[in-house]
């Protein structure tokens, strides 16, 4: 009997040594980066609201426990409050998990090196130490373990479901939903999950590969017939670092902003061969034609985001048109977008993601006009905070995303919002994403449709080709049939009537 009391009283000091150790860490490290953690938190769709008072209250309360298990008088109510707390953290990682459109960094200690999963094992296994330790010191304790455990969880859900009311609100526009203008045709199951529309064209998509940037799938738009190719350099040592494939018949590019580097070959024979002599760093890129590319950057004059076009015939000549891309409050974040070039009107179209507007400008970054998306965000609800530690300027809470994706053909432009309309269920909502369509010809908004989820995934990227929409949804290609009674404008278009 005392051997078995001597284990237990080991048990439980290893426990308070854990916990100790684990709060005081974490607490420290949180403080050290205060400013970071901050933003950290900030960002999440759960905590945005209350970072300010939370990253102040969140290691203090760790401190508290770590001192209160030092001393003996109060460890059993630190127990509780370590299992309390470390349930809602637990809780908190479930919600991020599985029911949030937005998955934020880690918060900072030890904790920042695991990812989410390994986080949500971490937190069970000291909710399980807690556990152990209340039930060694105290005899039948759980009415009041079953009591901690729902506060626990109910707080975290309270912060969430206050937190979804604020996204879910019911705007002022309404959308145009008419009988089938698409109808689902195919779904591929792809296996991974890391592919990436390269291009459409023909009757082929195009299909790269983030994991293997080397390798490209071929498929018909009816999803029947696939060929794998294996892309072939002319510099087999270089070193990528975020490298891409654009497809668009005959010709092909691979290519890396951050490198930088610029390759093309010819569809014929899959070899690329580098074509840029002088460097130009992007975030994104466009092919115009077979000797020109649009591309995103940021200005090393004004640290703004800026549209460009890289010559590869003029010797890899870069210019920037500085007055494209409109600043509201950073010049960086609040302009960040989808940039895609329509190659039936020869225009470049740019949505934003934080407001409701787009852009169409000629291939030599004129500006034709101004387009709206019928949502009522005409200024970028963001929050920019600093880490002076790092000198990095990072979103400090989630923005409110308007337009999350694009593509456009024909006179058309469809975009899949992220804003949900008046009269509009949410319960749809949360099955499907909405694609609005709009007419480029006249600057004017068409009508919606539905792309329905697959089991948890939703709608990532797309493509439209002929009357085809392509998109990629988790592990899955999708096609849906686009009807020509309602999309009367998907064949090239005349430029004179632009």
């Amino acid at each position: 009997m005392n051997i078995y009391s001597k284990h237990k009283t080991i048990l439980l000091e290893c426990i308070y040594i854990l916990y100790i150790v684990l709060f005081v860490y974490a607490a420290i490290s949180k403080f050290l980066v205060f400013d970071e953690f901050m933003i950290q938190i900030g960002q999440s769709p759960v905590l945005t609201t209350y970072a300010g008072w939370l990253a102040w209250i969140v290691p203090s309360i760790e401190i508290l426990i770590a001192l209160m298990l030092i001393i003996p008088r109060f460890r059993l109510l630190a127990l509780y409050a370590a299992f309390t707390l470390m349930a809602m953290f637990t809780t908190y990682i479930v919600i991020i998990l599985n029911f949030s459109d937005h998955i934020p960094c880690s918060c900072g200690g030890v904790l920042e090196k695991l990812d989410w999963t390994e986080h949500l094992i971490f937190n069970i296994i000291y909710v399980v130490l807690a556990f152990i330790g209340i039930i060694i010191i105290r005899k039948k304790p759980y009415p009041s373990l079953f009591f901690c455990m729902v506060c626990g969880i109910g707080f975290i859900a309270l912060l969430f479901t206050l937190s979804e009311k604020g996204l879910h609100r019911d705007n002022s526009f309404i959308r145009r939903f008419p009988g089938h203008p698409a109808i689902k045709a195919k779904a591929l199951d792809l296996t991974y999950n890391s592919y990436y529309i390269a291009g459409a064209d023909a009757g082929q998509i195009y299909l790269g590969n983030f994991t293997a940037p080397l390798n490209l799938m071929i498929l018909d738009t009816s999803l029947q017939k696939k060929q794998e190719i294996r892309l072939a350099l002319d510099q087999d040592s270089l070193l990528f670092q975020f490298v891409q494939l654009r497809v668009i018949p005959p010709y092909f590019f691979l290519v890396d902003g951050i490198t930088p580097y610029i390759s093309r070959g010819n569809t014929t024979d899959w070899k690329a061969h580098s074509i840029m002599d002088k460097p130009a760093y992007f975030s994104k890129v466009t092919p115009i034609d077979s000797a020109s590319l649009a591309i995103q950057s940021v200005s090393s004059r004004t640290k703004e985001n800026v549209l460009g076009k890289i010559s590869l015939s003029d010797t890899s000549k870069v210019t920037f048109s500085y007055n494209l891309l409109q600043r509201q409050i950073d010049g960086l974040f609040d302009t960040d977008g989808v940039l895609q070039y329509n190659h039936q009107l020869q225009k470049l179209v740019y949505t934003y993601f934080y407001r409701n507007q787009y852009i169409v400008a000629d291939k030599d970054l004129q500006l034709n006009f101004f387009g709206k998306t019928i949502d009522t965000i005409s200024r970028a609800q963001i929050k920019v905070g600093t880490i002076t530690s790092k000198n990095q300027q990072k979103l400090a809470a989630p923005a409110l995303l308007v337009n999350k994706y694009s593509a456009t053909y024909g006179s058309y432009l469809f975009v899949n919002s992220k804003l949900i309309g008046r009269y509009e269920s949410i319960d749809i909502w949360k099955q499907a994403s909405i694609i609005d369509v709009y007419n480029l010809m006249d600057n004017t908004y068409e009508f919606s449709f539905y792309v329905y989820n697959i089991g948890k995934d939703t709608l990532k990227t797309f493509r439209v080709l002929n009357d085809k929409f392509i998109g990629l949804i988790g592990n899955h290609i999708v096609t849906y049939q686009l009807n020509r009674n309602r999309f009367k404008n998907l064949l090239p278009v005349s430029k004179d009537n632009f």
